[in-house]
């Protein structure tokens, strides 16, 4: 009995070598072939009708004037906790940081 051959088309994309290196690193540890993760997008892509996750803009600021007074306090607890923990940036670590973004 003979088994049939799946069709299959090719994708090609470039992305870089830090992002597939990190993807990489990832999927193995999940055991899943970077084929088989791509093959998994594209059929949520197909089922959902959709791009399957939330796009945001992590970057953006949070607007404190759309937060209530609970959700405002509860962000500058965060602050304090930060502050706390020794989470905080020198003036130099910020201007570095941005650099490395205007760079990027």
């Amino acid at each position: 009995m003979a088994v049939a051959k799946k069709k299959t088309a090719s994708v090609f994309t470039r992305v870089s070598p830090e992002l597939k290196e990190q993807a990489e690193a990832v999927l193995d540890q999940l055991q899943i072939p970077m084929t088989t993760a791509l093959n998994m997008f594209l059929q949520q892509v197909v089922n959902q009708q959709k791009i399957p996750f939330e796009i945001t803009n992590k970057r953006a600021p949070t607007d404190y004037s759309t937060l209530t007074k609970e959700q405002f306090n509860n962000e500058i607890k965060k602050g304090f906790a930060d502050f706390d923990d020794g989470n905080t940036f020198t003036p130099e670590q910020v201007q570095a940081e941005l650099l490395k973004h205007r760079r990027g």
